[in-house]
């Protein structure tokens, strides 16, 4: 492989579709001491996060739940 002038690579085939790297997923790349990481993103927020925003830091779970329990 060879970077491009514009910093770009080309993945090979087989290694995308061997890892699900499909058009438009995001992916995180991370130094590492023998070179980058190149790592897929996840595509859902696991359920606990998506959670944590509502409630925000400190909230507290049990007014939360009597809450949605009153709607």
């Amino acid at each position: 492989m060879r970077i491009s002038e514009r910093g770009q690579i080309t993945i090979p085939k087989h290694l995308r579709e061997r890892f699900g790297l499909n058009p438009n997923v995001e992916v995180a790349i991370t130094p590492t001491k023998q070179g980058l990481l190149i790592q897929k993103r996840a595509a859902a927020k696991h359920p606990v996060e998506r959670v944590y925003a509502i409630l925000g830091r400190g909230g507290n779970t049990d007014e939360y739940v009597e809450t949605v329990r009153r709607r």
